[in-house]
């Protein structure tokens, strides 16, 4: 149960705040997940459902790779929303079983080349705080300046809503994959 009431309505909120939570579900469709506990604070749901809507919908950074890094951190920091919320979407994406076993189970293998690379760099940087010459070097050679900062900032989101859910201990959507 979670440790703060959800604010799931605009009708739980301040009047002078209804336009963040109107913004909110405009972008996302409802009030879940995060932002029923960000909304506790308004003026901080509405400025990170900004930064939101730009590494969710509107960065130039491959879905994919946005995928990636969402389940990579979800499982760093052991968030089971984040990793059901995004378990569905990595299978819309073609994100392989074998990938996502083996970020649920914390290895590399069976991790397409590709998708490795993100799942590297996102777990050094949450596990170390620092990224290897080798592996950022591996990075700019795929990436462009923006897109290497779209993905940093991507880990820095995704970190942020795990740290939230897990503080308050909001649990998985109903039918959502549970992270074990």
């Amino acid at each position: 149960m979670a440790r703060l009431t959800p604010i799931t309505s605009k009708d739980q909120v301040d009047a002078k705040d209804h336009a963040i939570v109107d913004a909110i579900t405009g972008s996302r469709g409802s009030l879940q997940g995060p932002f029923s506990m960000f909304l506790h604070s308004p003026e901080l749901a509405g400025r990170v459902a900004h930064l939101g809507t730009l590494i969710r919908f509107e960065g130039s950074l491959d879905m994919r790779v946005r995928t990636l890094v969402a389940m990579t951190v979800a499982r760093e920091f052991d968030s089971a929303y984040v990793w059901g919320a995004q378990t569905g979407a990595a299978r819309q994406r073609d994100i392989s079983e074998a990938t996502i076993t083996a970020i649920r189970e914390k290895h590399m293998r069976g991790i397409p080349p590709e998708d490795a690379q993100i799942v590297d760099f996102t777990r050094q940087l949450l596990e170390k705080h620092r990224v290897d010459d080798d592996t950022m070097a591996a990075m700019q050679a795929r990436f462009d300046a923006n897109d290497m900062i779209q993905l940093t900032g991507a880990i820095g989101y995704y970190s942020m809503l795990a740290m939230t859910v897990n503080a308050f201990e909001l649990e998985p959507a109903p039918g959502a994959e549970v992270l074990d």
